[in-house]
């Protein structure tokens, strides 16, 4: 089969591989349609992902068709011809936050492209329990599921409300997934970007209230100024930018919640007296939970979630390897970009 690998940051290479279809009991085999491009993509490309080894197979947000079931898989639900989600989340369930239902931090997970080889190729083998089926989205907007996971999971670990003052800093794939489940749920929204056009993008593509070109010398004094007295309850951090997520902790207002949907390699430090004094919580958000994948697909069938405009830019999956460094240029304007096979 086709499979693309990343063997060291800025080095993809086409090959073709010999490829085993035994499926294991409850494994499904599928049929690669789509592959978004994540920002984990991006900066295992560029040699800055936590967490990554080479050589690596990428690929985890996927629209697939599955051809094949292992033995007890067709008790899932699940048949050769659905079209699928994939969750690519493999975690261990014996562990302790396993069997408390945060899969999501399995103590031994294992992200597909990330800590194991991914979707980057024709076929892939998945349990089946990590499949998520539509009879009516296409492989577009389910290899975009994935993506929305991760905001869904972040404004659900929030609780966010229509009582809240939401500011979401950082307006890529990630943030504007963050923009739209705080907005279904009737948030007042706020959106801090250094780039006009993705701010456009956001005001356009969803709707928001107010929008900040975001720029060093900008300050929680501002931010009052503009909300007219008043500070975001919740502010959710999506940039993955040291700066930006240590400068956050001063924009929460007091009794407020800072969540942290981006990472980066180092230490986060925070002035404490600070941080007591408004009883600031602080949360992680990391990955998405199966029931996250369930609401999405939902929210998309009923037409809540309309994602077409999201697509930017699409490759054919041959040409990936040559397209992909062009959509790290700002200039290329991305906010998302897919593989088609």
């Amino acid at each position: 089969m086709k499979t693309i690998i990343l063997n060291k940051p800025q080095e993809f290479q086409l090959i073709s591989r010999d490829f085993d279809d035994t499926l294991a009991e409850n494994e499904a085999l599928l049929k690669i349609h789509r592959i978004g491009i994540c920002g984990t993509d991006y900066h295992a490309y560029r040699g800055r992902q936590p967490f990554f080894s080479y050589p690596r197979v990428l690929g985890h947000e996927l629209g697939a068709e599955v051809i094949g079931l292992g033995s007890g898989a067709g008790a899932s639900g699940i048949k050769i011809g659905d079209r699928v989600s994939v969750e690519p989340y493999l975690n261990c369930g014996v562990c302790q936050p396993c069997q408390n239902g945060k899969t999501n931090c399995c103590e031994s997970l294992k992200v597909l492209g990330v800590h194991i080889d991914g979707g980057m190729a024709e076929y892939l083998k998945v349990p089946v329990n990590k499949l998520h089926k539509s009879d009516i989205l296409g492989y577009e907007q389910l290899a975009l599921v994935e993506t929305l996971g991760i905001g869904s999971h972040a404004v659900q670990r929030a609780n966010v409300t229509e009582n809240d003052i939401v500011l979401v800093i950082g307006a890529g794939p990630i943030g504007l997934s963050v923009i739209q489940f705080a907005k279904i749920n009737g948030a007042k929204i706020v959106v801090m970007d250094f780039s006009k056009q993705r701010l456009d993008f956001a005001n356009e593509a969803i709707g928001i209230d107010e929008s900040i070109i975001a720029t060093e010398d900008f300050s929680a004094d501002d931010l009052r100024k503009i909300l007219k007295g008043n500070m975001p309850t919740v502010v959710f951090d999506a940039t993955g930018n040291a700066q930006s997520m240590m400068k956050a902790f001063s924009y929460v207002a007091f009794g407020g919640r800072l969540v942290y949907v981006g990472l980066f390699q180092g230490d986060v430090t925070f002035f404490d007296p600070d941080f007591h004094r408004r009883e600031i919580t602080l949360f992680a958000s990391r990955n998405a939970l199966p029931a996250d994948f369930k609401h999405i697909i939902s929210k998309m069938e009923s037409g809540q979630i309309n994602t077409k405009a999201w697509l930017t830019h699409e490759a054919a999956f041959d040409d990936l390897p040559t397209i992909f460094e062009t959509w790290l240029d700002p200039k290329s304007q991305v906010i998302k970009a897919m593989a088609v096979l």
